[in-house]
């Protein structure tokens, strides 16, 4: 490299310099700015997609509530058909016909476990709901087996009573299942006895039913009544309406005290306020810290019986 070169080289490194102390603070600024907009974005995002995923699972579990409910519900009442009844040879007709009977009730050998249609079908509060049918065995083919094993088909909301041949399993002539809401859970009483919970975070579980009256007059008539109504004519009860109020876990941090979130209780009148803890709901009773700023969705189902309100009139 020639002098002069040299010295043109030496002179160009000479001018190069580094970042300012101004430089660089605007840098690191703007850097924290891009920082702060993308953890705002990210905060949103996720509390946009707690809130759909709250939303889904409040749906979901009101959706398994009412399959185990309205399962026991549409079974209540249902009574065991002998389909080898004995044949009066005395008539043609009879003769020759197939003739089938229903069992009206079933005697047990253990008290409490047998099942009568006008008393043991349905019955419970505005609050609580009690149900059964009859509890019946037939011969079950197992898969390639020709040797058949005596199994109950019928289960109640805890997957029970259990098949096993003993005469305290044999003893139970009722299925019986028994929903009432436990603190913040729907709980299930099954026929054992033995209690489990159905679903959670429930705030409030109510129960209104359809009586039908005037059977005789050939123009019957179906009301909304709730159980104080039904009295003791339980048998006259041909539907059933069900309200679950449910609540998430995700915190919404919505504006208190503004009616920004509401929803209606299960009586369809009262407006419950979900972002303050002191608002109250049907009852009277305040919402608490647990519930406030969660959503809370009001869910409704109705069932028809089998009896078709005529326990006591037929049966």
């Amino acid at each position: 490299m020639t002098p002069a070169a040299s010295a043109s080289f030496i002179a160009t490194r000479s001018k190069q310099s580094g970042l300012t102390l101004v430089e660089l603070m605007v840098g690191v600024a703007i850097g924290l700015m891009v920082v702060a907009v993308a953890g705002g974005a990210l905060m949103v995002s996720r509390g946009t997609s707690g809130t759909v995923s709250d939303a889904s699972a409040l749906q979901q579990q009101a959706g398994y509530a009412f399959r185990v409910i309205g399962q026991q519900l549409r079974q209540s009442g249902s009574l065991y058909l002998n389909l080898n009844a004995s044949k009066n040879t005395s008539t043609d007709i009879d003769r020759y016909a197939l003739p089938v009977a229903f069992e009206a009730k079933a005697t047990s050998s253990t008290a409490g476990r047998a099942f009568s249609p006008a008393t043991d079908t349905i019955s419970g509060t505005n609050t609580t709901l009690n149900l059964g049918y009859r509890r019946y065995k037939e011969p079950v083919y197992p898969v390639n087996d020709t040797s058949p094993a005596t199994q109950s088909l019928s289960r109640d909301c805890q997957g029970g009573p259990q098949d096993s041949d003993t005469a305290d399993n044999n003893s139970f002539m009722r299925i019986s299942s028994a929903f009432a809401l436990n603190a913040n859970n729907l709980v299930c009483t099954g026929t054992t006895g033995t209690t489990q919970p159905v679903i959670g975070n429930v705030a409030n579980f109510r129960v209104r039913y359809l009586r039908m009256t005037d059977t005789a007059s050939g123009a019957p008539k179906i009301q909304y009544v709730n159980a104080a109504a039904v009295g003791t004519n339980w048998g006259q009860v041909t539907g059933v309406e069900v309200c679950l109020v449910l609540y998430g876990n995700e915190p919404m941090n919505l504006p208190s005290g503004n009616g920004s979130a509401t929803y209606t209780d299960c009586d369809g009148t009262t407006s419950v306020d979900y972002t303050s803890a002191s608002s109250t709901d049907m009852s009277g009773s305040a919402i608490g810290a647990a519930r406030a700023q969660r959503m809370h969705m009001v869910f409704r189902s109705v069932y028809q019986l089998r009896s078709q309100g005529l326990i006591g009139n037929v049966l």
